[in-house]
């Protein structure tokens, strides 16, 4: 799964996410892209589930570009645990996504089954999205 290496505070506040996408909004490596249509936080986990499912419908035959990258640490207290201690430890790592991100890119594999594949990919994650042709993007 995917995780920074370092950063430079080991835990974070989790702050706002609000308006669209300035960076991160055209489709920059590949043929299609998965644009998000909402915004939210996306764990590591569910990148990666999405990930195996488009590779896995595409036969591992073109190429895909994971555009997003889960750097935000999610901490969280163990149950049954008494108020104060501090803030708890990190659980796991999301990747803020705004309104217009691409998160995934893909190539060299027909148009058809890249909307299948990205629909699969859609599915595992926790906003609307939508599938575009470079084309559309310019």
């Amino acid at each position: 799964m995917l995780s920074p290496k370092k950063v430079k505070y080991r835990k974070k506040q989790r702050g706002r996410l609000s308006g669209e996408a300035q960076k991160g909004n055209k489709i920059s490596f590949g043929e299609y892209g998965l644009v998000s249509l909402e915004t939210n936080f996306i764990t590591a986990r569910q990148i990666e589930a999405a990930r195996i499912a488009m590779t896995r419908k595409i036969k591992r035959g073109g190429r895909v570009w994971i555009r997003i990258f889960p750097d935000i640490p999610y901490t969280k207290k163990p149950a049954e645990t008494r108020m104060g201690k501090g803030k708890g430890g990190v659980d796991h790592w999301n990747a803020p996504v705004k309104l217009g991100t691409v998160m995934f890119e893909m190539a060299g594999v027909v148009e058809e089954l890249a909307q299948e594949a990205m629909s699969l990919a859609s599915s595992k994650l926790p906003v609307k999205t939508m599938f575009v042709v470079r084309r559309d993007l310019r």
